[in-house]
């Protein structure tokens, strides 16, 4: 990208596109999605656990957050940031959307208008994690932001044409059905609450949570000039987060599949995505020093100067 707030899939040619204007409205369907699951873990998780029924929380827990994602959604669809087989992408968008939070349109739309709106010199709160925790908790989980003057989405043939994508698009929430039957076939309801309902809760309510404290606390090795909201690296996080605590790496260099620098940012996703390399299930493998920098990028790390 050439600019603070150049982002190839969005088009904004009217004049009157603005980040900062806008209406935050709750959505009826997003917070019946999360209500229900945090009920289910509140509820049935207490009351049903048990040693399995929490390893089969934690197994799907790594797969969904790694694999699904931060690899597959994350750094595949959103960044391109390497290539695989298409099959190996779909199963691994499928786990993504398994995750809870969003189908694999709606997690490039969401994606895509945040960083687009945090690459301006001001932008409407809801991108920018400036509320306190309750109230950004509401607005990200139970509320959509509507533009006044929004920008257009594109997505890339590849995507638009996908109609496995399209049908995951469609029933995302329902995708937890078939896989509930299964664990209450063979763990009953201990399993369902907690391979469902908690696992759910805990994934999504986590990815808000970095979010949140990853735009305002933490370290930084780099500037955006121009950007109105900057990204912070949160140590001790790596291995609950896939190594997306990481974010003022991933600000400087979003298209990087690799977003922990060095062997002290712990970053599972990079382990993940250099084994299926190794496999020989992914290649062209972009990373800090081969992807196109941008020009308002400003490290601010001494160790870099002079």
């Amino acid at each position: 990208m050439n600019t603070a707030h150049d982002i190839a899939r969005i088009q904004a040619c009217d004049l009157k596109v603005d980040p900062c204007l806008g209406q935050v409205r709750w959505s009826p369907q997003k917070s019946a999605w999360i209500s229900s699951m945090y009920l289910g873990a509140l509820i049935g998780g207490p009351l049903t656990f048990s040693g399995d029924a929490f390893l089969l929380f934690a197994v799907t827990s790594v797969i969904t957050l790694c694999a699904g994602h931060s690899v597959g959604m994350h750094r595949r669809l959103i960044h391109n940031s390497f290539d695989c087989p298409q099959w190996l992408e779909q199963a691994m968008v499928y786990c993504g959307t398994l995750m809870g939070f969003a189908g694999p349109f709606s997690i490039i739309r969401m994606h895509e208008l945040r960083d687009w709106a945090q690459r301006h010199p001001h932008c409407h709160d809801y991108f920018a994690s400036r509320q306190n925790l309750c109230k950004d908790w509401f607005w990200l989980l139970h509320c959509d932001l509507y533009l006044r003057y929004p920008p257009a989405i594109h997505y890339e043939r590849r995507v638009a044409t996908n109609r496995f994508y399209k049908w995951l698009e469609k029933t995302r929430f329902l995708q937890q059905v078939p896989w509930g039957m299964v664990f209450y076939i063979i763990g009953g309801w201990s399993w369902v609450a907690w391979g469902i309902c908690v696992r759910v809760s805990v994934c999504v309510t986590g990815h808000w949570l970095v979010g949140y404290f990853a735009h305002r606390w933490g370290h930084r090795d780099w500037h955006i000039d121009g950007a109105g909201v900057q990204g912070y690296n949160v140590p001790g996080l790596g291995l609950l987060t896939m190594g997306e605590c990481w974010h003022n790496n991933h600000h400087a260099f979003p298209n990087s599949a690799r977003l922990g620098h060095g062997s002290h940012q712990v970053d599972p996703g990079w382990w993940l995505i250099r084994s299926l390399q190794m496999l020989g299930l992914a290649w062209n493998i972009q990373r800090p020093q081969n992807v196109e920098i941008n020009s308002k990028l400003i490290s601010i790390d001494p160790r870099r100067k002079g």
